[in-house]
């Protein structure tokens, strides 16, 4: 492991179930539920004279505190406007010091556990110097309170020195207030915190630098965190890859000192009666090989491993959650180099199982990774194939920078975009058309990697992961180029840098195959 090892931190704040304040709870975080036409007012078109009014469970505060509350956040101006942050000194006969408000948006808002998450997620950037807090939110949403109180709290400062690390931190300890600390409420929590850990772990391994994360090191940390979640973890080198006819992983990280991996996790659920293979590009850094990127924004590929992150995310939270479906996620690893031992455009080269590829671009170099533990996976009788990888610039283009693109056998496609919309992360179902086939026709080989054109890049990159998916196998694959990678401002619970994207979305397929088959 490196000096740097990040595996073994702690991501985020603990949690307490309480009745009542803690005495060491520094401010109050309470929810505002807007009037109807809140967000107008905000924007100085709506009522001026509507109330917005608190969000908090039975017991928390009595009438003479509920009023003069309210009283002061109205006199500050505060709409309830989802998203807007009011502080205020709290009542003096409040344990508490402070008194901070987060805009929930209308009533109709509490019925989406996502617009409560994006909330808590913006309220907890704004408690940076306060130890401990409690929080009413939970009385809305308690699962969707903690998760994005934990995803707002994330902060990546392992590569800073202590004198340029922020003086103020998250808080450490939050109180979630509930009107009865129940089995139910208990299981909830944990569930949710299993939940915006893994993701924070996924972000963890998107955030540090590819100086620290090449495919050994990569490796080793998904074996340090499988085994601890009680994974069955294999892994081969270069020299068992190239044995046994990984040519598209050779043949991508052929041109780096850093050799290519593939690792193997297992989760074997008590009474599964399914299997899914999971599949992650983990390119730990992408140059474009001979075909090199332009210089501007290189950087960003550090995050081209982003799929990897999350499917070793998702079947550590697969164990963790001990979910009754078994999981195998295939990843492979490399880094993408220009070098004298470099493919180049031109080369042919021969998949695991058989098929021959000619590479046009080397810095369409995920498929071909992909290709190799598709295959792999599919020896393993999967009754489903999900494969996720920040595969094309076209998605950008297409979808933008916060919505995944889906593809893959049209039931089960539908069936991932659902459940990624329930839980806020929002892929979008997309086509493969069959005329782009003829596209990928190779004058050499079996099929191209790429098109000779740019029309439809996202999906002619699903149509060349077809050919490697058994057609009696239900598949998807979400392309996550942007939403993994946020290069903007912060926003909701999604942290500048890594994202975690898809976590949440394959947990919730893994969790609807467990109950549903």
């Amino acid at each position: 492991m490196s000096k740097n090892d990040t595996v073994d931190r702690v991501r985020g704040p603990e949690f307490d179930l309480s009745t009542s304040i803690g005495k060491g709870d520094a401010a109050l975080v309470i929810g505002l539920i807007g009037a109807p036409d809140a967000d107008e007012k905000a924007d100085g078109k709506g009522d001026s004279t509507a109330e917005p009014t608190l969000a908090i469970g039975d017991g928390v505060l009595d009438d003479a505190q509920a009023a003069a509350i309210t009283a002061a956040l109205t006199a500050l101006g505060a709409t309830g406007k989802h998203g807007e942050v009011t502080r205020l000194a709290a009542p003096e006969s409040l344990p508490v010091d402070l008194v901070v408000a987060v805009g929930l948006g209308d009533a109709d808002n509490l019925d989406d556990a996502d617009q409560v998450r994006q909330a808590a997620g913006i309220v907890a950037r704004e408690l940076d110097g306060l130890e401990s807090v409690a929080t009413t939110l939970s009385s809305v949403h308690l699962a969707a309170a903690a998760e994005g109180l934990f995803l707002g709290a994330y902060r990546f400062d392992e590569f800073r020195s202590e004198s340029s690390k922020p003086k103020k931190t998250p808080p450490q300890h939050i109180t979630l207030l509930v009107e009865s600390k129940s089995k139910e409420a208990k299981a909830e929590l944990d569930r949710a915190i299993a939940v915006a850990d893994s993701v924070a772990i996924a972000r963890d391994f998107v955030n540090t630098p590819p100086s620290h994360l090449f495919p050994e090191e990569f490796a080793a940390r998904a074996r340090t965190l499988g085994s601890k979640a009680g994974l069955k973890v294999e892994i081969l080198d270069d020299k068992e890859l190239e044995a046994q006819g990984y040519g598209g992983i050779i043949g991508v990280g052929k041109g780096s000192s850093r050799l290519p991996r593939l690792v193997r996790l297992t989760h074997t659920g008590k009474k599964a009666s399914k299997k899914v293979a999971l599949v992650g590009k983990g390119i730990t850094f992408d140059t474009g090989g001979i075909s090199i990127k332009p210089a501007a924004n290189m950087d960003q590929m550090t995050s081209d491993m982003g799929g990897a992150a999350a499917v070793i995310a998702a079947t550590i939270l697969a164990a963790r959650l001990d979910l009754d479906v078994s999981v195998t996620a295939t990843v492979p690893m490399a880094e993408n180099m220009p070098s004298a031992t470099a493919q180049r455009p031109g080369d042919v080269l021969t998949q695991y199982g058989g098929r021959t590829v000619e590479v046009l671009n080397t810095d369409a170099e995920g498929r071909l990774i992909l290709a190799d533990a598709i295959v792999r996976a599919a020896e393993d009788d999967p009754d489903y194939l999900i494969d996720t990888a920040t595969l094309t610039g076209a998605q950008m283009v297409a979808l933008g920078t916060r919505t995944p693109g889906v593809m893959g056998t049209d039931e089960f496609r539908d069936r991932v975009a659902a459940r990624s919309a329930d839980v806020g992360e929002n892929a979008w179902a997309m086509p493969l058309p069959a005329e782009l086939r003829a596209d990928l026709k190779s004058r050499v080989a079996d099929l191209a990697n790429v098109t000779p054109h740019r029309w439809g890049g996202m999906l002619a990159a699903g149509i060349f992961l077809k050919e490697f998916v058994p057609e009696d196998v239900q598949w998807a694959h979400i392309d996550i180029a942007g939403p993994a990678f946020n290069t903007g401002g912060p926003w909701g619970y999604t942290t500048k840098g890594g994202t975690g994207v898809p976590v949440r979305t394959i947990a919730a397929v893994l969790e609807d195959i467990a109950a549903n088959g």
